[in-house]
């Protein structure tokens, strides 16, 4: 599965987590206003209660036992009211009943049309009834599932926003750094064909020469522009591999990667040592891409060479087999990879080269792990002493 898979299965589950939590939240909000609600009109009504209890035990009990009663709630919004309509008591609705007696009793004809059912306080000769709303606190639980969804929506929009940025600030990256890639593998051998050019010019420049002597020379400035020539091929091949199922070919693992060292040797200063395996080793079969899987150990072989200060040092690879795998190390006695920088080494843009272009190793990730179903790391790095690469691949499939 590539990033680009695994980015929309992201969102998927990003919109999918979204829609759970929502359900949970209005379907748990409205439970507990339910309940709220419930609570509130049975504390009306213990009030109510409270008030007949004392009036009953008190028949003297007049108007200000009731305030005195209904003055405890502090939550409730409540109008006590005739049976006709008058205001009698108001209480927490954040206004004097003397002066807002108007406001108040707009409030009442609202509640009588639109609030909950009054609670009728028991008088035959002079009904009246307590008239009740929700409290602050349930209608903040009310609106609490709008205001929850609001951020649910700019929190799943924030974060497509920052997937979709992402990935395309990782394209450029990569789009930017293949252009760069492409320039600098083409780079190197036609560099090496300018120079042969050059060199056999100035062989039939020189008049001392001996017409076999510039035959021979000839013969070996064409085979190197040939090998030159193959190189560019095989470039070529390379990119053109890029996006599709490059075909796997059981390969030896130990001659293969002793042409790839041939290459990178003629190319790295001669203070450099390079250290592999016995040339008599038993061959272990692999199946690989050839092209693309030289590109691989180029590329970290390349790193290997820039890594070694002052132009000294050794790369020593090595193979191991495994009960599931074969393990193909490649070790460096370079300046190392700082241990936070260890798991960014394969991101589109890593590099620490003034010149670099910084998509070597994503690369070599994606063809390792899509298209050879293997695993690439760093399997150890330190400051000073050197690095070591690990690259997995699947045994070769018995038939």
């Amino acid at each position: 599965m590539d990033h680009t898979d695994q980015r929309s299965h992201w969102k998927i589950y990003l919109g999918i987590a979204g829609i759970i939590i929502l359900v949970i939240s209005l379907v748990y909000t409205t439970y507990l206003a339910q309940r709220l609600q419930e609570g509130e009109r049975n504390k009306a009504l213990l009030l109510f209660n409270a008030y007949e209890t004392f009036k009953d035990a008190d028949p003297e009990a007049d108007f200000t036992l009731q305030l005195t009663i209904f003055e405890n709630n502090q939550d409730i919004p409540i109008i006590v009211a005739t049976e006709a309509g008058e205001v009698l008591f108001g209480k927490n609705f954040g206004i004097d009943l003397d002066t807002n007696r108007v406001f108040l009793q707009q409030r009442l004809n609202r509640l009588r049309e639109k609030g909950p059912a009054p609670i009728s306080l028991s008088d035959e000769s002079n009904k009246e009834y307590i008239y009740y709303q929700n409290s602050k606190l349930h209608e903040l639980l009310t609106y609490f599932p709008i205001i929850q969804l609001l951020l649910l929506i700019a929190f799943v929009t924030i974060g497509f926003i920052s997937i979709n940025n992402a990935r395309r600030a990782e394209q450029n990256r990569v789009w930017v750094g293949m252009a760069k890639e492409t320039a600098h593998q083409l780079g190197t051998p036609i560099s090496a064909i300018l120079g042969w050019i050059e060199h056999l010019r100035a062989l039939f420049q020189d008049d001392t020469a001996q017409l076999s002597e510039l035959k021979t020379a000839q013969n070996e400035v064409l085979d190197e522009m040939q090998n030159d020539v193959d190189r560019l091929d095989l470039i070529a091949d390379r990119f053109s591999k890029i996006g599709s199922s490059p075909a796997l070919t059981s390969i030896d693992l130990y001659a293969q990667m002793r042409e790839i060292t041939a290459y990178i040797r003629r190319r790295a200063s001669r203070k450099i040592e390079f250290f592999e395996p016995p040339s008599d080793t038993p061959a272990l079969m692999a199946d690989i891409n050839p092209p693309l899987f030289n590109w691989v150990i180029e590329n970290i072989m390349r790193n290997a060479l820039d890594a070694l200060e002052e132009g000294t040092g050794s790369i020593t690879w090595q193979i191991t087999d495994h009960a599931g795998y074969i393990e193909v190390d490649i070790t460096d006695t370079g300046k190392g990879i700082p241990a936070s920088k260890i798991k960014t080494v394969f991101e589109p843009g890593y590099t620490t080269k003034t010149r670099g272009w910084g998509l070597g190793l994503s690369l070599a990730q994606r063809i390792i792990e899509n298209y050879h179903k293997g695993k690439i790391f760093v399997k150890q790095s330190k400051i000073g002493e050197g690095t070591t690469f690990a690259i997995n691949l699947p045994k070769k499939s018995k038939k």
